[in-house]
C-alpha cells in the first residue's frame, strides 16, 4: 500500500510539474483583517463548514474543490459564481489570493493535503481525525512546524460553553480526583449511520475516481463507495474515527490529559449488514496514566448505530467529590461527599460481633467520630445553559482566524489534534487485529 502511495504522489508530482496553474497578483486580504479562505472538499461536512466559517464575519470565500461536478455547481449556487471551482486541490493551493484552506475530504487525503498546503504557505483547518493512520501524525505536526502556519483540527464542540464550563469545574477541583469517564454518541437512523443518499448523475463522467482512490487499493467505479466512503477503512476511520474523536477531544479539552497508555476495542457489523467492512456498534476501553495533578482514571466509549432504546448521548466524568454530566450546550455538575465516619450495622459485619466485641468497637468509634463527621454533605447540583447565541462550530474558526491575524495559540492544533486521533485510530487497530494496543502518550508511538 505505501509503495503504490509513493507511485501515485510522484505522479501527482509530474502531473503538476506540466500542468500551467495561473498565479494571481491580488493585495492578500490580511492586509484589511479579512482571511480568503478555500474549501477543498465540498461534501455534507464541506458545506458545513464553509457555512460556519462564513458565520464569523472574519473571512470569505474565494474557491472550493471536490471531485464531483454537482457539488462544484452547488457551491455556486449556495456562494455565488464569484467563487472559483476545481477538480484540483492542487489548484486551489497555487492560487495567492487562498490565505487558508479547509481540508474537509474523506480521511485518507487528510495528511496529503495537509502537509501539501501548508508547504504552499497557507493557514490550515483539517477535519477530524487529523490522519487516517497512527504512522501520518508525526508528518503533519512536523509540517506545521516547519512551515510557521496556524493549524486548526476541526473537532469544534469543544469550542461550546458547555465544554469550557466543564473544563472550569474540572480545573476548580469541583469533583475531586477523576477515577472514571464514560461517554457514547449512538444513534437509530439511516442516515446517522451514514446511509447518504446517491444522485442519479453519478458517473466517471461526473467525479474524478481516480482522484478520490488516491493511495487507497484500486478499483471499479463505485458510488456507493465515493457517497458513503465512511463505511469502508480504504477511505474512511469508521466510528471510532467519526465519534469516538468527538468524545476523545472533549475528555483531553476538559481533563487536561495527554491520552490513554492502554486501548482496547471490541464490536461487531450488528444491523447496518450494507457491504461496510467497519462495524456499527463499537465500545472502546482506555486506561489513561497518573499524570501531572491527574490521577489514573477508567475511560469507556461506546457508539451503537442500531439503538432502539433511549439514546442520552452524554459525557460523565466522575470523581471522588461529584460527577458532570454534560452533552450538546448543557450541563449538570452534582456534588456529593461521603462523611468521614464510615458507620456501622445495617448490612455489614458489626451485627455478627458478640456483645461485648459490639461495645468495645462502639467506644472506639464514638472516640475516633464525633457526631459532626457522621453526616454526609447534602447533595448540590448546579446546572448550565450555554447562552442561546453559543455557535461551537462558528466560535472554533473563530479561534482559527484569530491565530492567523494575532499570531495566538488555536484551541486545537496538531499536537493535540494528533493526541486525540491516535488513541481512536489505536481503538481500529484493536478492533481490527483483536489485542490491546499500547500508546505513548507523551512521546506519541506505539509501544
Amino acid at each position: 500500500m505505501k509503495t503504490d502511495r509513493r507511485t501515485f504522489v510522484k505522479q501527482l508530482g509530474a502531473v503538476t510539474a506540466s500542468t500551467a496553474v495561473p498565479h494571481f497578483n491580488i493585495i492578500k486580504s490580511l492586509n484589511d483583517n479579512k482571511i480568503r479562505i478555500a474549501t477543498i472538499g465540498m461534501g455534507i461536512q464541506g458545506f458545513s463548514d464553509t457555512n460556519a466559517a462564513l458565520r464569523t464575519g472574519m473571512c470569505e470565500l474565494v474557491a472550493v474543490a471536490d471531485l464531483y461536478d454537482g457539488r462544484l455547481t452547488h457551491a455556486k449556487e449556495v456562494f455565488g459564481n464569484h467563487v472559483v471551482t476545481t477538480r484540483d486541490y492542487r489548484e486551489v493551493l497555487e492560487r495567492k489570493d487562498v490565505d487558508a484552506v479547509l481540508i474537509v475530504t474523506p480521511d485518507h487525503w487528510h495528511d496529503r493535503i495537509s502537509i501539501a498546503a501548508l508547504k504552499k504557505g497557507k493557514h490550515v483547518y483539517c477535519e477530524k481525525p487529523m490522519v487516517q493512520h497512527i504512522e501520518e501524525g508525526a508528518a503533519v505536526i512536523a509540517a506545521a512546524k516547519a512551515a510557521g502556519k496556524v493549524m486548526q483540527v476541526g473537532s469544534q464542540r469543544i469550542s461550546g460553553a458547555a465544554f469550557k464550563e466543564a473544563k472550569r469545574l474540572v480545573e476548580a477541583g469541583d469533583i475531586g480526583m477523576i477515577n472514571f469517564i464514560e461517554s457514547t454518541n449512538d444513534r437509530f437512523n439511516p442516515i446517522g449511520a451514514w446511509q447518504y443518499s446517491i444522485p442519479s448523475d453519478a458517473s466517471l463522467k461526473t467525479i474524478d475516481w481516480e482522484t478520490f482512490l488516491g493511495d487507497a487499493p484500486k478499483r471499479a467505479f463505485d458510488p456507493v463507495r465515493f457517497f458513503r466512503w465512511r463505511n469502508y477503512r480504504d477511505y474512511g476511520t469508521g466510528v471510532a474515527g467519526d465519534l469516538f474523536i468527538h468524545l476523545i477531544t472533549g475528555v483531553h479539552f476538559v481533563t487536561g490529559s495527554l491520552g490513554p497508555n492502554r486501548i482496547f476495542s471490541s464490536g461487531q457489523i450488528s444491523y447496518w449488514k450494507d457491504g461496510r467492512d467497519v462495524p456499527d456498534v463499537m465500545v472502546a476501553t482506555m486506561e489513561y496514566p497518573a499524570m501531572g495533578k491527574l490521577d489514573s482514571f477508567q475511560m469507556v466509549l461506546r457508539v451503537n448505530f442500531a439503538n432502539a432504546g433511549s439514546i442520552k448521548n452524554v459525557t460523565r466524568i466522575v470523581g471522588n467529590e461529584g460527577e458532570i454530566t454534560f452533552g450538546g450546550n448543557s450541563l449538570t455538575l452534582t456534588k456529593r461527599k461521603l462523611a468521614a465516619a464510615p458507620g456501622y450495622g445495617n448490612g455489614e459485619s458489626f451485627g455478627t460481633f458478640s456483645n461485648a466485641q459490639q461495645q468495645e468497637y462502639l467506644a472506639a468509634y464514638d472516640a475516633k467520630y464525633p457526631a459532626e463527621t457522621r453526616t454526609p454533605e447534602p447533595v448540590k447540583e448546579v446546572l448550565f445553559d450555554a447562552p442561546k447565541e453559543d455557535d461551537a462550530h462558528k466560535n472554533h474558526f473563530a479561534n482559527f482566524f484569530e491565530g492567523i491575524l494575532n499570531n495566538t495559540p488555536v484551541v486545537e492544533d496538531p499536537l493535540f489534534g494528533f493526541r486525540a486521533a491516535a488513541p481512536v485510530l489505536a481503538c481500529n487497530k484493536s478492533y481490527f487485529e483483536k489485542k490491546v494496543v499500547n500508546w505513548d502518550p507523551k512521546n506519541l508511538k506505539l509501544t
